[in-house]
């Protein structure tokens, strides 16, 4: 699953328990995997950090039902959702199910409502009416394939780029990658503005970002795993980027993810 560490209760509230899965093998091009949550009662912060993707996020419990675009920088949010469902789109998926480039919603949070329309009542309706996480999860995949239009892509050479960014992190340039896929580095870098938001060079960053955040969310953790994970190649580096990415200390961090309970909730 892409989609690693987008949002996460940092006071308050408490920690945010999640249960996690991917969608049916037909819709992983366009969906990156579903998440259901649950926080305690009580005024939080939620903490987004950067992401490459679109995050859309219904909850049940409340009025927030909201669409999160791809961002570069850390955001926090007062008084988030409390039980519900969120889910990632790509490239593709943004333009699939809500007809728009990414690159429209990049650094942006807005009502899924103006982006899916009459759609959204009846989907949170569904939702929480639903008996478990596993029958929402099936819900999602039902409604969201019957929904996406697949006619509808990016540029496909930037598409490519954008999976491939998603990989592991390693010491693939972005000239090695335009290479690699037969374009030149300003093809790809104005395709990423049009279509993603973001240039892929920080595209390449989130990921690394994302990387660590995982290595420091797993129980036998470490700093210096983390950094290794992310593909960063000195302590000093590891700890630039995260306070950049994140906000926070790699310290601060790893305290954060520790406390997150991975079950179901």
């Amino acid at each position: 699953m892409i989609q690693i560490h987008s949002a996460m209760a940092d006071s308050g509230a408490g920690p945010c328990r999640a249960v996690a899965r991917l969608p049916e093998r037909r819709l992983r091009p366009f969906v990156t995997g579903y998440s259901g949550f649950r926080t305690r009662p009580g005024p939080s912060r939620r903490r987004f950090f950067p992401l490459a993707q679109t995050t859309v996020i219904i909850d049940f419990a409340g009025p927030v039902r909201l669409v999160s675009g791809p961002r570069a920088t850390p955001a926090v949010y007062e008084d988030g959702w409390r039980r519900g469902v969120a889910f990632g789109l790509t490239p593709a998926g943004v333009f699939a199910l809500l007809g728009l480039p990414m690159s429209e919603l990049t650094e942006a949070t807005g009502p899924l409502e103006d982006l899916l329309g009459r759609r959204t009542g009846p989907l949170v309706d569904e939702l929480g009416e639903a008996p478990d996480w596993a029958a929402r999860f099936a819900i999602l995949d039902d409604r969201l394939s019957a929904w996406l239009a697949p006619d509808r892509t990016p540029d496909a050479l930037v598409t490519r780029a954008w999976w491939r960014l998603q990989e592991p992190a390693g010491r693939l340039t972005i000239e090695a990658l335009a290479g690699e896929l037969g374009a030149s580095r300003r093809y790809l870098e104005l395709g990423f503005r049009r279509q993603i938001g973001l240039p892929p060079k920080t595209v390449a960053r989130i990921t690394r970002f994302q990387h660590a955040a995982y290595a420091l969310s797993r129980p036998s953790a470490t700093l210096a795993a983390a950094a290794a994970a992310g593909g960063f190649a000195d302590q000093p580096h590891f700890t630039r980027e995260v306070r950049a990415m994140s906000g926070v200390t790699p310290t601060e961090l790893f305290a954060f993810l520790q406390d997150v309970e991975q079950r179901a909730p």
